[in-house]
């Protein structure tokens, strides 16, 4: 059968019902196809329902001539609500990601700058970051509303973190992670002790068997919930702690709470530089 015999909107109907991915794809078929494919009407169904919205929020207005181009332009992290967050697309799922600015987080003394400090960062992707200078109650909140994220999508948080190079007690007892949705309806919870693994292979390959065994002795003070998870370096250079997942049924809007907190140690702490919470579909 010769495929460009069908009309050009036969084809883009179609297309819109696959996904970006596929949609690529198959405009390699025929010129037809490829006409169909790159139509405003088939990447329109791929762009999110409420992307107008979305687009009255960007901090700098993006430029583009067809649906498509706006999509991929949307497939890199674009600055929304006065720069506090971050929206992109995922390019093969037209899934909706988020990352919540460090301002956009409820952090415990945050605004006391003998606890905290706020700075520009050169590597963030925001105007500031914040660093803890010393503190013993570490705690970070993030919220989201399950309204503003993709429907029937199962969805993971990270905390996105560095550690200056003066970081000192973070890994003396592990975090408390956790993530609710709605009124308690749905909780993980879980632990993480916040090290790079250069810095827990050396604490091994030394032998500081005083420091091993008193994260041991420590550790049975913290409930581990669903289990210890770990830390692990992005492609962006930062470290990223996943404080939960959940599955996003796209029924009436709930509140998702992710947090991240060590209050239970007493101990004094520094060095962590916290970038935000990046909200986005898991692999």
């Amino acid at each position: 059968m010769n495929v460009d015999l069908l009309p050009e909107d036969c084809y883009a109907h179609i297309l819109s019902y696959t996904s970006p991915r596929d949609a690529c794809r198959l405009s390699l078929v025929s010129s037809t196809v490829r006409f169909a494919a790159d139509s405003d009407n088939v990447w329109e169904k791929f762009l999110p329902v409420d992307y107008q919205e979305i687009l009255s929020r960007l901090v700098l207005p993006l430029v583009y001539i067809s649906k498509k181009e706006l999509f991929m332009r949307l497939c890199s992290p674009v600055l929304i609500d006065q720069g506090k967050k971050t929206f992109s697309l995922e390019k093969s799922t037209s899934k909706k990601r988020y990352i919540l600015g460090a301002r956009e987080l409820s952090i415990t003394w945050a605004n006391n700058p003998l606890y905290w400090t706020w700075k520009p960062f050169l590597q963030s992707r925001f105007t500031e970051v914040a660093e803890l200078r010393t503190i013993s109650w570490l705690q970070i909140t993030g919220k989201i509303n399950t309204k503003t994220i993709s429907p029937k999508t199962q969805y993971a948080a990270y905390l996105i973190v560095k550690f200056a190079e003066r970081a000192f007690g973070l890994d003396s007892l592990p975090s408390e992670v956790s993530l609710e949705v709605g009124n308690g309806s749905f909780k993980s919870q879980g632990t993480v002790y916040l090290r790079w693994q250069e810095r827990k292979k050396q604490l091994e390959c030394l032998g500081h068997l005083y420091f091993l065994h008193r994260d041991e002795a420590l550790r049975s003070r913290v409930s581990e919930g669903d289990g210890e998870r770990f830390a692990r370096e992005r492609e962006d250079g930062w470290i990223e702690i996943e404080l939960g997942s959940f599955y996003n049924d796209g029924g009436d809007g709930k509140e998702v709470k992710m947090c991240l907190k060590e209050v239970k140690g007493q101990h004094l702490k520094g060095g962590l530089v916290v970038e935000g919470i990046e909200i986005r579909p898991k692999e």
